[in-house]
């Protein structure tokens, strides 16, 4: 994927804005944020005091378009149900089907039919839950904007908006369009929606000169579908619907395309294959009976019950079971699939692409510590919560003291209390910061040294403010005391604040005037921010009577410094470790700066690979102008990508996936939708996530914790593993089927198995024990071993030889029974009929057994006998249906079989017991050859998912 560095304004807009361009044109103008208000206005012939009149209102909306995106299309019960027939193995269980009906056996058409219905009925029940599940998770999108129309102000649709709209926005609104602003008081913006960034933006009204300038960046505009945090501000529209940044990245949604799933794709090879081996058995079949003087249609019925015994029945239906299991599994951990295919692809990644804000961090900015005089004192506990102390080299301060009003501390618990617009509610179960998380932080952290805030509310009352602007990057308050003086309280950015001080707060709290006390605080400053801390510095002044605004900002008291952080998660650093462990590996993407994200990086142990190799962080400026092979060199050795894009977003899983990798992509905000559409497996957060991210997503996180995606990993390397485990029961006893037929035409002896017992084994005793398997336990160790390599077929070499064996045995005792029961009853009519009852029990037995062999390739079928009570429940239902199919004579007349004597009951349990122990004695040959390997070589930690269950 080429990735073109952004390109510049349109040379023909500085001539543009001269005013005379075309209405139509309007639309396609861009860099709004490097254009004056001015210029804007008049490009959009609007007037920033009266708004657009109605008459023009209603042109424009004709000409440009309603201010709506393209909607998802919600998938309907029907196309749910139509999906789970698109698929190679239904289409062969279709071909037997209509080739039953060509040849009049109707029973046998009709069950087909019914194995048909059952699995699209699984698959489309489950995925339907799912999808009314998602539906309870959807938030209410934008519906109306308030807009200056006739030089009135008016609430709207806000599909009605147009290009020139003035609208007005503050706290608690989401903005409509995307728009040039052009009046803002104390104005914040929460942009992690486009941006991934989870501290929200201060907006100002100047243009900003670099017209290439990242969305964060640009500080004039703001942009639909982000929410206003704090202050007010009015904007003139720049653009709606598609146009906007949302839209753009709807637009890449769309083009983004769909990939299929790694179970998909190798079911969808394993079919192909399958359609070949149902032709060449066929046609093998019929040829060698043919040249053996059989009849030609003889031959073709014995040539289709070989393709019915080919084609696996039972896979689709099982596959389907236990991927539905494993939904169930993972909704109950938080993990919500919307798509039943997904659930194995998490099995098989090797990636996981993930943002920081509230998936690896709380999305809870937290004080971690101040930085008073040459003291640096320690906050702990987390979020929004009250719990915590203060400490002094680990040793906690006594708590009467900390709010003491002449201390350093107290004065600078007080100022963050009360320079202060946020609140924090705590009604519901989880607190919630209401207004800028950075303020709600403070005010935490008074909490938790017993100041309350509404008390010192009423002791310091506040008269007046000076909010914060983008110039002076601090805000103040002015408050009177109990001593009746006005003071002054400043936050802001260290080097304004540092630069408006006098005089400084000593240690004792006594303050030092001169500009030498400043001496040590830039390099507190940096010390904090080395922690990927976000810094404010406290001041105070006391104000003189009759002061002026002027006033409030210069000869400040400088107070102190005081470092936040969204902290990580407890268990994240562990998941991280435990990603490593199982080799996956984890990419941190996130809209933060490089600093910020490198340290965060180290903290969770993502700088370096397994091996202790440093791994890189990659800004996004590096990233422009690389074609696809640039971006594949790059993720290659890096940890972390900072302040990127949608568009670098797309190409960083694009590279990953040309390089051989599965990702799982993580995301919550609308610039992540594009990336979670083309990842394998795309996973949006439940919570914070938008309906855009949710609607690209084959997964959802209700709780939108890191460690809930590595579990639900852990159950699709369970599932990959049952999935290994059944279709190496299900391939070896069609195996079975096959051998016992076509063994029987190359011999010359009669056709051992009716087709309707073929079917039967298929789609009654098969299926039982399949389902059993998947539902098999981990393995303990499955989370400390390689994931599958995702171009290893679902048959590989070794597998396909243990299933030849393995199927091949089966195959031989069935035929035996049968040459025992045609020596002792005849090889008429009812001498047939008795030996083929015979070899049906024989290999119907044998293979509901050979389940326990499929268990483990290595352990013995006796090991961990009673771990999985399905198995045995499996085992006793088909013994039980088994022996109706010979005793109830309804039954068989349609089966055509016929009652047992002990004698021949002693023939099927000794085929049944020979296969055991022949697969038995072969497992403790193939032990004591690896024993002797290891002593030879040294141990070399191997993959359990990389081949069926050991």
């Amino acid at each position: 994927m080429n990735l073109p560095a952004r390109a510049p304004v349109d040379p023909n807009d500085e001539a543009r804005a001269s005013g005379d361009v075309p209405a139509s044109e309007v639309a396609t103008l861009t860099g709004w944020h490097a254009r004056s208000v001015a210029d804007a206005v008049k490009l959009l012939r609007t007037d920033t005091t009266a708004g657009l009149t109605s008459a023009e209102a209603a042109t424009r909306l004709g000409l440009y378009g309603a201010n709506e995106l393209h909607e998802a299309k919600r998938r309907s019960l029907v196309s749910i149900v139509v999906h789970q027939f698109m698929s190679i193995m239904v289409g062969l269980l279709v071909v037997a089907m209509g080739v039953a009906v060509a040849l009049g056996d109707i029973v046998e058409a009709c069950a087909i039919v019914v194995v048909i219905l059952i699995n699209a009925a699984i698959g489309a029940i489950t995925e339907w839950k799912a999808a009314k599940a998602l539906e309870g998770l959807r938030k209410d999108t934008v519906a109306v904007a308030r807009v200056l129309r006739d030089r009135e102000e008016r609430q709207i649709p806000a599909s009605e908006l147009v290009l020139g709209d003035v609208v007005l926005i503050s706290e608690g609104d989401r903005v409509p369009a995307d728009g040039r602003l052009f009046d803002g008081a104390r104005l914040g913006v929460d942009e992690s929606a486009l941006t991934g960034e989870s501290v929200p933006v201060s907006k100002r009204t100047d243009s900003v000169d670099d017209v290439s300038a990242a969305l964060g960046d640009r500080l004039g505009m703001v942009h639909m579908g982000t929410a206003v945090t704090g202050g007010r501000g009015r904007f003139v529209v720049t653009a709606t619907g598609p146009t906007t940044e949302m839209g753009k990245v709807d637009a890449l949604v769309a083009g983004a395309g769909e990939r299929k799933t790694p179970l998909e794709t190798k079911l969808a090879e394993l079919g192909r294959a399958l359609v070949v081996v149902v032709v060449v058995v066929c046609a093998m079949v019929i040829l060698v009976g043919w040249l053996r003087g059989y009849k030609i249609l003889y031959m073709v019925e014995i040539g289709i019950s070989l393709a019915v015994a080919a084609v696996p029945e039972g896979l689709l239906a099982v596959t389907t079971m236990t991927l539905a299991v494993g939904m169930q599994r993972m909704a109950r951990m938080h993990a919500l699939v919307r798509r039943l295919p997904a659930v194995e692809a998490l099995g098989s990644t090797t990636v996981i692409c993930t943002d920081k804000t509230g998936t690896l961090t709380r999305n809870e900015m937290t004080v971690r510590a101040y930085r008073l005089g040459n003291r640096q004192i320690s906050v702990t506990g987390v979020g929004y919560g009250v719990g915590g102390q203060f400490e002094v080299d680990g040793v906690a301060l006594d708590e009467g003291a900390l709010a003491q009003e002449g201390t350093p501390l107290g004065l600078a618990l007080r100022i963050g209390a009360l320079c202060n617009d946020a609140r924090v509610d705590r009604s519901a179960a989880n607190a919630v910061a209401l207004g800028d998380p950075t303020e709600a932080a403070l005010v935490v952290a008074a909490e938790k040294a017993g100041v309350a805030r509404a008390e010192l509310e009423k002791r310091y009352p506040r008269i007046a403010e000076v909010p914060f602007s983008s110039a002076a990057k601090m805000m103040a308050t002015v408050h009177g005391a109990p001593d009746g003086k006005t003071y002054a309280y400043v936050k802001g950015a260290p080097g304004p604040v540092l630069d408006a001080s006098t005089s400084f707060v000593a240690d004792d709290g006594t303050v030092v005037a001169g500009v030498e006390a400043r001496v040590g605080v830039d390099a507190m400053n940096d010390s904090l921010a080395s922690e990927a801390l976000r810094v404010l510095a406290l001041a105070y002044r006391e104000l003189p009577a009759g002061y002026e605004e002027a006033d409030i900002s210069r000869d400040l008291v400088f107070v102190g410094l005081v470092g936040m952080i969204d902290p990580l998660r407890e268990n994240a650093r562990a998941t991280i470790a435990s990603c490593r462990g199982a080799g996956l590996r984890a990419i941190m993407i996130t809209g933060d700066q490089e600093a910020t994200a490198s340290e965060i990086a180290r903290q969770l142990g993502l700088d370096a690979d397994g091996q202790g190799r440093p791994l890189r962080t990659v800004h996004a400026r590096e990233l422009e102008g690389l074609d696809a092979a640039g971006f594949q060199r790059v993720v290659k050795d890096a940890a972390v990508f900072a302040r990127v894009s949608p568009e670098h977003k797309l190409a960083i899983v694009d590279a990953l996936q040309r390089n051989g990798e599965v990702v799982a992509m993580t995301g919550d905000g609308v610039n992540d939708a594009p990336a979670l559409r083309k990842a394998d497996i795309g996973i949006a957060m439940g919570i914070r996530g938008t309906e855009v991210a949710k609607e690209a997503s084959a997964m959802i996180i209700t709780d939108d914790d890191f460690s809930t995606i590595v579990g639900a990993i852990e159950q699709g390397r369970i599932i990959v593993h049952n999935i290994l485990r059944f279709i190496h029961y299900l391939f070896s006893s069609n195996l079975g089927e096959i051998v016992t037929v076509f063994g029987a035409v190359v011999i010359g002896l009669p056709l051992p198995l009716a087709v309707l017992q073929i079917l039967w084994l298929n789609l009654v005793t098969d299926i039982f024990p399949a389902m059993a398997l998947a539902l098999e336990p981990s393995a303990p160790d499955i989370m400390t071993v390689p994931p599958r390599p995702p171009t290893q077929p679902l048959m590989t070499p070794a597998f396909g030889w243990l299933v030849l064996w393995q199927g091949a045995l089966l195959g031989g005792v069935s035929l035996a029974a049968f040459g025992v029961g045609l020596r002792w009853y005849g090889d008429g009519e009812d001498g047939h009929r008795h030996a083929g009852t015979l070899a049906f029990m024989t290999l119907a037995l044998a293979q509901v057994f050979h389940a326990f062999n499929a268990r483990s390739q290595t352990r013995s079928c006796l090991s961990g006998l009673f771990t999985n009570v399905w198995i045995w429940a499996a085992t006793g239902v088909c013994v039980v249906l088994q022996i109706v199919t010979v005793t109830v004579p309804p039954l068989r007349a349609v089966l055509h079989t016929s009652s047992l004597s002990p004698r021949d009951w002693g023939v099927v349990v000794a085929g049944v017991l020979v296969t055991l122990f022949v697969v038995d004695v072969v497992k403790a040959a193939n032990r004591a050859l690896r024993r002797r390997a290891d002593i030879a070589t040294p141990p070399v930690k191997t993959s359990l998912v990389a081949s069926p269950a050991r």
